[in-house]
């Protein structure tokens, strides 16, 4: 199958293309994937912005049929694009299911804020004179977007980005380009006029600086790693761009003593583990304060080895596979850092399974200290670290002991302890006896410190990105 580009609305190969691999099993090839040059992604520029001003002028209605075209597809087609998304990425089959079903679920939501785009009138402080404030389209929006989310991810800036009269240019993460190009298949057919989405499949090293550097290009979305988001913050700076970043993240989840243990362990597995812990939100720092902790750390230790992990389209499979070759080695290189450091390493190992793929054991690593680096640095792999701790005060202190603030999670019975972590955790979004993965598409969605820069992403909180506002004096 081919994975191609759409620019203008004409579907394109570029001058090569690059196999997408099967992390369950290497020798099935998904796809031959496009990849777009500098002239490509040139093209898909130049229809965006040729476009965005007939789409700016759009309205709301045209804007809601569109994306409710596209959101009801989706989600008629949930089990299908849910199977192409675990087959690419290695999410386990309900997983890939689930988050196709979120992606529909999102285009839905902003068809609905298409037609709920407001303003304000107000009253000048001098006579006769009136005053409306409104929200404008930014124009032409760069889109960058990971390969752990392949369809909620672009979904969540692509359409908010549609529904506020923007045109977009999406460049998706190189690993998974059949969901970009199935997403891009169903725009295509939505009545969205050609040029208002583009898609340019390639490399990040050649797209991603060449959209950011494009004035006609005025506002960058991008959800990846730390030391890219950081390039890309300079560059935007240096071309005055709208920016908007979604980075790393060191989740902590807090145990006390008072916790149902049975809940702690199954948040912290399924924040831990699920989605082989390829989750910016994942839990990877567990802080559990003595009273519970060998309780804790043996029942976790016991339900995270009983996980079944395996090809991502096998029934009962509950963990699938790293992405790719590179990411599973650098998981395997964080637990021996952790080994030689002094943690107690459980699980973590190379897996072999019937068919040849990127397989681990989850990991648990007990007895860390919060100067070691596993503690320090994001692992993005299915490894949690354990550190004991004595009060609630030294745990929410180790919590926000670190350069991200996505997201922080407690388990606890106590109102008091629940109420201050509320208002106390460092970071965007916090989980009271729930994982600190796995949110809501109608709510923001963001962190603090080394997480996050710009607006909010998801909910109506995304018109602050996606719009500019525009105020308006009239003398009566």
């Amino acid at each position: 199958m081919e994975f191609r580009n759409l620019i203008g609305g004409e579907w394109t190969m570029g001058d090569d293309t690059r196999p997408n691999v099967n992390p369950s099993d290497v020798s099935d090839i998904v796809g031959q994937a496009a990849q777009a040059g500098l002239t490509d992604l040139d093209q898909a520029i130049a229809a965006a912005s040729g476009a965005a001003p007939a789409w700016s002028a759009s309205t709301p209605q045209q804007r809601f049929d569109v994306l409710d075209f596209i959101g009801t597809e989706i989600l008629a087609r949930k089990d299908e694009l849910g199977r192409l998304l675990s087959r690419e990425e290695g999410k386990t089959l309900p997983e890939g299911i689930g988050e196709a079903a979120r992606a529909g679920q999102i285009f839905k939501f902003f068809a609905g804020e298409a037609l709920r785009i407001s303003g304000d009138v107000l009253a000048s402080v001098r006579p006769g004179v009136g005053i409306d404030v409104t929200r404008s389209p930014v124009g032409v929006v760069g889109l960058i977007t990971p390969w752990n989310f392949p369809i909620a991810i672009p979904a969540w800036k692509i359409a908010p980005a549609l529904a506020f009269g923007n045109a977009v240019v999406l460049k998706p993460a190189e690993l998974v380009p059949g969901c970009a190009h199935a997403l891009a298949e169903i725009i295509a057919r939505s009545g969205l006029p050609a040029g208002v989405f583009n898609l340019v499949l390639g490399p990040g090293s050649i797209l991603g600086p060449g959209l950011v550097a494009d004035d006609r290009v005025k506002a960058i979305s991008f959800t990846g790693s730390v030391p890219t988001g950081r390039g890309i913050a300079a560059d935007c700076g240096r071309h005055l761009k709208k920016l908007q970043l979604e980075m790393g993240g060191k989740n902590p989840m807090v145990v006390l003593d008072d916790a149902d243990l049975d809940l702690a362990v199954e948040a912290s597995l399924n924040g831990a583990f699920f989605s082989t812990g390829q989750r910016c939100t994942a839990s990877s720092r567990l802080i559990v304060t003595e009273g519970i902790h060998d309780r804790f750390v043996a029942a976790l230790s016991d339900r995270m080895a009983a996980l079944n992990v395996g090809h991502a389209l096998e029934t009962g499979v509950q963990m699938g596979p790293v992405v790719d070759e590179r990411q599973l080695a650098q998981n395997l290189e964080y637990i021996d850092i952790a080994r030689k450091e002094g943690g107690m390493v459980t699980g973590g190992a190379r897996l072999e399974r019937k068919t040849q793929g990127f397989f681990m054991a989850p990991a648990l690593v007990t007895e860390t200290t919060a100067d070691m680096r596993i503690n320090r640095e994001e692992v993005f792999g299915p490894v949690a670290n354990v550190m004991r701790v004595k009060t609630y005060e030294d745990a929410l202190a180790a919590a926000n002991d670190t350069a991200f603030g996505l997201s922080s999670g407690i388990c606890t019975t106590s109102l008091k302890h629940a109420t201050h972590f509320k208002a106390h955790a460092e970071a965007g979004m916090v989980m009271v006896n729930l994982p600190t993965a796995g949110v809501d598409y109608h709510v923001p969605f963001g962190g603090t410190k080394g997480s996050s820069f710009g607006a909010r992403e998801q909910g109506r909180y995304a018109a602050e990105f996606y719009t500019t506002v525009k105020t308006g004096y009239t003398l009566a």
